[in-house]
């Protein structure tokens, strides 16, 4: 599970570096200001995951059986398809019904970051 973590952090920061630059320079001609802004968002959320999906990797592959971290990552994953994903849709015009995807991601976000903290305090301090 770790590797799978780490495989899809390393892809996720890629593609949050290349939807970046797509956008501050293919797009800015094609889209409003206010949708590179839309853009932009998803792309700094999608970053913080994949650093953040990395950490979880790393953590998991020292202590495997760390409770909730498992979940932790597959929740900051499932974030970043729905979170920066809807976001990336709407601002290249996918139908407006879409926009309501967008705060289940960040709900994801939050339940990874809750189990996360879960880990984290159930992590002895001895180990």
């Amino acid at each position: 599970m770790a590797r799978f973590f780490l495989v899809i952090a390393a892809v996720s920061g890629f593609f949050a570096v290349v939807i970046g630059a797509f956008a501050a320079h293919g797009l800015k001609q094609m889209l409003a200001p206010e949708m590179i802004e839309v853009v932009k968002t998803g792309v700094q959320y999608q970053m913080y995951h994949a650093l953040v999906l990395m950490l979880v990797a790393l953590w998991f592959k020292q202590k495997p059986a760390a409770s909730g971290l498992k979940a932790a990552g597959l929740a900051f994953i499932l974030g970043t398809l729905l979170f920066s994903g809807s976001l990336y849709a709407l601002a290249l015009g996918a139908p407006r019904w879409l926009g309501p995807i967008t705060p289940l991601g960040g709900l994801c976000f939050l339940v990874g970051w809750l189990l996360l903290t879960i880990s984290a305090w159930r992590t002895s301090s001895a180990d």
